[in-house]
């Protein structure tokens, strides 16, 4: 579903994902409202959501489909890169974000991605984004972070650091020398301990606990 205030923008980016065989536009919204009752109405495997929309913007939008059963995954779109309210949206359960600018067949392997369950944001893109936004946590958020972590095992830890700095699977497999099956396996556990809805939200964990353990 494409969620946008601008119907030449969701039109853009309905011919651009239309390229893709693997890829079908089922539904449009035009404010965060209308997204709600379409996820609630069908069935959907990702949202395109725009952030600052009339009647409820993109940052509750998300956060309410994000609490639905089985809801759908949920990419970001924003005007800017270090936009304020994408760091919002992210804690309430985005799989990550894209640029309106950015270029067609990015756009398409972002969807690709974060339908394979990926996050859409690279390393750079991880730590800019968090360090810019999640600069001097709480103490209460850093103290309740770290005590997540220390419940990981060492492995899982590990594993987990690499989610935070926005490796895949392969990647992280490659890095720890094990298997990628492994790597998928330690992340299902990470994500349920650490009662994460994503790899973006193991990042903001790790950001806010200022790098627990060494």
């Amino acid at each position: 579903m494409l969620v946008d205030d601008d119907p030449l923008v969701r039109a853009g980016l309905g011919l651009i994902l239309a390229s893709s065989p693997e890829l079908e536009v089922v539904a449009e919204a035009g404010d965060g409202a209308a997204a709600v009752t379409e996820v609630t109405a069908r069935r959907l495997d990702i949202v395109l959501m725009d952030v600052r929309m009339p009647k409820l913007d993109g940052i509750a939008a998300t956060a309410r489909i994000c609490a639905l059963p089985d809801p759908p995954k949920v990419l970001v779109l924003t005007t800017f890169h270090l936009d304020e309210y994408v760091f919002g949206a992210l804690r309430a359960g985005a799989s990550g974000f894209l640029l309106k600018d950015t270029p067609p067949g990015e756009i398409v392997k972002a969807v690709q991605l974060v339908a394979a369950g990926g996050a859409m944001l690279s390393p750079a893109v991880t730590r800019t984004l968090i360090d810019h936004f999640g600069a001097d946590p709480a103490a209460g958020r850093r103290d309740r972070a770290r005590a997540a972590l220390h419940a990981l095992s060492t492995r899982e830890y590990e594993v987990a650091r690499e989610v935070a700095e926005g490796y895949s699977n392969a990647e992280i497999a490659a890095l720890l020398h094990m298997s990628e099956a492994t790597v998928k396996a330690h992340v299902s556990r990470v994500l349920t301990k650490l009662n994460a809805a994503n790899r973006v939200q193991i990042a903001i964990l790790f950001r806010e606990a200022d790098h627990p353990r060494g």
